[in-house]
């Protein structure tokens, strides 16, 4: 019997950061997700614009704008692809 050879997952990487802005509101809030190692396990997070550029600069990353790509609808694993922007969104709240 022989094996076939599986590439090596990439290893975790915690030097990795990222940050999207997701909004900037009127009052001077930033809505954004911060990520560390992989892109899409990340948390969401709301800072005043100073607090904001502070964390940027602490965690040594530039924000990107916009959220992740939009995903499949089709498929089993979507009904679990959400976040707590859309939960609001779908219960109609936003913030002030």
């Amino acid at each position: 019997m022989t094996r076939s050879a599986h590439p090596a997952p990439e290893p975790f990487d915690v030097e990795r950061r990222f940050v999207r802005i997701i909004e900037e509101h009127a009052n001077g809030l930033v809505e954004f997700e911060f990520a560390v190692g992989e892109p899409e396990l990340y948390a969401e997070m709301v800072l005043h614009r100073a607090a904001f550029e502070e964390f940027c600069r602490t965690q040594g990353v530039v924000p990107t704008h916009g959220g992740l790509p939009e995903p499949e609808t089709d498929t089993q694993d979507a009904q679990w692809d959400w976040n707590l922007r859309d939960a609001r969104e779908h219960h109609g709240r936003k913030p002030a």
